[in-house]
């Protein structure tokens, strides 16, 4: 694996695709600068709930690039990236960027718009998001995972897509070229995110309160109830439903999780990332 990691599959019983008009384009690489451009974004579903704006009209948002970014707050991927996500709308929203988060849920605690909103307050996330609960903008962009960002230029026209973490220094380059302007780009967050780090494939993401062997960079539970979680002897108290980070190597490990639930906790899955090899 390269250090572009990993992107969440689609909700189950969604197939795959790429974006309108897309088909038959090459999506061999996670990161892609789109190859015609003439691909317009979708306009938004009218009725579903905004955060932090009023409803926006993507017509409306023509003469400034714009960004997409597809994201779950019970998905360790969309956790992980948002730090770059939430760093770009600082910098360059004064010059013009517009930066939409839509959520679209892969896990039951975050199909709740209640739910949504709490964690966007949580974690600090300023700039507007879509609560997409039933899927309709993720089918209208036939979304292929979480993370998934789609650069808008100002025109309306698809820039560059990429799917997965990584890419950041990429994605944030084009970002600078679409407001014009040149300067260094938001550091690497973690070692697996610096530009040539190689990482070795994580373990399969694992259904309900997984125990068992592992190799990954960093050991995640999607969890929502109020109660206890222990992992590996290490307790963690659980007061909401969101993905909570368990064990954190420096690099891909091979280990063994032992993960237990007090009365009032549920686990829902539990999540690998990747370490650098």
């Amino acid at each position: 694996m390269d250090r572009a990691g990993t992107c969440a599959g689609p909700p189950p019983g969604m197939r795959p695709a790429g974006l309108p008009r897309m088909r038959g384009s090459r999506l061999a690489s996670p990161y892609v600068r789109a190859p015609v451009d003439h691909i317009a974004a979708p306009l938004f579903p009218p009725g579903l709930e905004w955060i932090n704006t009023r409803p926006l009209n993507i017509y409306r948002l023509r003469g400034n690039p714009v960004l997409i970014e597809f994201w779950d707050f019970c998905r360790p991927n969309s956790i992980r990236t948002l730090p770059y996500v939430k760093g770009w709308h600082e910098r360059y929203g004064r010059l013009g960027l517009q930066v939409i988060g839509v959520h679209s849920p892969g896990f039951p605690p975050s199909r709740d718009a209640g739910a949504v909103r709490a964690a966007v307050s949580r974690l600090g996330i300023s700039y507007p998001v879509l609560v997409d609960s039933e899927h309709e903008v993720w089918r209208l962009y036939e979304n292929l995972g979480w993370p998934a960002r789609y650069l808008f230029g100002a025109d309306g026209m698809l820039f560059h897509y990429h799917y997965g973490e990584g890419a950041y220094e990429e994605t944030e380059l084009d970002v600078q070229r679409l407001v014009g302007m040149q300067g260094p780009v938001i550091p690497p967050q973690r070692p697996e995110d610096r530009p040539g780090a190689v990482l070795r494939p994580q373990s399969e993401d694992e259904a309900g309160q997984y125990s068992g062997p592992y190799e990954a960079g960093g050991v995640w539970a999607v969890l929502e109830g109020e109660g206890r979680v222990t992992a590996n002897g290490r307790e963690l108290q659980i007061a909401g439903p969101g993905c909570y980070e368990l064990i954190a190597h420096e690099r891909s490990t091979r280990g063994h999780l032992e993960l237990s639930c007090s009365e009032g906790a549920r686990c829902h899955a539990v999540c690998f990332t990747p370490g650098v090899a």
